[in-house]
């Protein structure tokens, strides 16, 4: 069994989508397919159509999450002794050297990652050149639109 890397507040976040699936969206959508179900014929019944569409992703996404649970590996990034080098779960800031632009991500794993959020999966091009490296380093990063430079500002794990 492969286990896949979590941070601790990762963790937590899909515990709680996870109860929110099994609790609140799983028992609305049945409602929503017995409501649908009592309008008649279902061959043409576009409410039932749709929420048994989204029955199949409310259970694909809590067998997902119940799998990806199972196998984590849940790993408190405060409790790391790393000597300051970045390795997963560490917030790195950074500053882009050609345009002076300064941006902050945390390493996480790959469910966990959110772009919005500033949290990069550990195994984005990005994550893989940071890992191992320490505050100072000057790292060269493959982007879809070339090499970029970053200058590492800070190391922390919280």
């Amino acid at each position: 069994m492969i286990s896949m890397p979590l941070t601790s507040q990762g963790a937590e976040r899909l515990r709680e989508e996870l109860k929110r699936l099994k609790k609140v969206d799983r028992p609305r959508i049945i409602d929503a397919i017995a409501e649908a179900r009592a309008h008649g014929d279902l061959s043409e019944n576009a409410e039932y159509h749709a929420a048994r569409e989204e029955q199949g992703f409310i259970e694909g996404r809590i067998k997902e999450l119940d799998s990806a649970l199972g196998q984590a590996q849940i790993i408190d990034p405060t409790s790391l002794d790393t000597g300051g080098r970045i390795v997963f779960g560490a917030t790195v800031e950074l500053l882009n050297i050609s345009t002076e632009e300064e941006v902050t991500y945390q390493i996480v794993g790959d469910l966990e990652s959110d772009i919005e959020k500033s949290r990069i999966s550990v195994s984005s091009p990005i994550a893989r050149a940071l890992i191992g490296k320490e505050e100072g380093d000057e790292v060269d990063v493959q982007t879809p639109a070339g090499v970029t430079t970053y200058e590492i500002l800070s190391v922390k794990y919280i």
